[in-house]
């Protein structure tokens, strides 16, 4: 079996610092946006929603700045969770090919994996914008896998927090799944995850021990 871990980030590699909602908020009235503007930007977190903010207010070109302040603003406020990194690097050092499978926008994932030091750390990103799927289609399993040179049917793990797009789309996939546990049962409605681990280090020491 080859050595491919997928693993999510938000939430199981990284945490925020604040909820987004309450970001953008902070963001919007700091900048004088328009009341309206919090929700439009968390419903469409686009260059093209802050072009258009910005035209309404008669800054026509100021729309590049903005997404560029609200990219770095969300960076800043995650941090890596205790012992992502490690594990990571324990993976790596033992063989494992580590890539991040992220839904989101490119921008905004590579931003909080550049600022975290995870961006270094592992060896491939897919994020759902950029492959133009969405976990948990089973496709962007694939994808993941071919970017890194690898076959998802010659064997892989997937490693994450959401029952719906990391468990379910992994089984999906055909691939072996990891539970990140929030501290909650898993739904009993649906099929259950190969294995229940309470952090990324402790998913990594499972992994470990399948080639001992």
């Amino acid at each position: 079996m080859q050595r491919l871990a997928l693993v999510d980030l938000d939430h199981t590699l990284i945490e925020r610092r604040c909820p987004v909602p309450e970001w953008t908020a902070e963001f919007c009235a700091a900048r004088e946006l328009p009341p309206d503007a919090a929700p439009e930007i968390l419903t469409t977190t686009t260059p093209e929603t802050f072009a258009g903010l910005a035209r309404r207010q008669g800054r026509a070109g100021a729309g590049e700045a903005l997404w560029a302040a609200y990219v770095d603003g969300l960076a800043e406020r995650v941090y890596c969770l205790p012992g992502a990194l490690d594990a990571v690097g324990r993976l790596r050092a033992a063989g494992w090919t580590v890539v991040v499978l992220t839904n989101g926008y490119s921008a905004i994932q590579r931003a909080k994996l550049a600022r975290t030091g995870l961006l270094d750390a592992v060896d491939g990103v897919c994020v759902s914008e950029e492959a133009g799927l969405r976990k948990p289609d089973p496709e962007i399993f694939r994808v993941a896998a071919r970017r890194s040179g690898l076959d998802l049917a010659a064997g892989a793990w997937m490693v994450g927090n959401n029952p719906a797009t990391d468990i379910l789309g992994a089984r999906a996939a055909g691939v072996g799944s990891i539970w990140i546990s929030p501290g909650l049962p898993w739904p009993t409605e649906q099929p259950a995850p190969d294995h229940t681990v309470r952090d990324v280090p402790a998913a990594a020491d499972l992994l470990l021990g399948l080639f001992v």
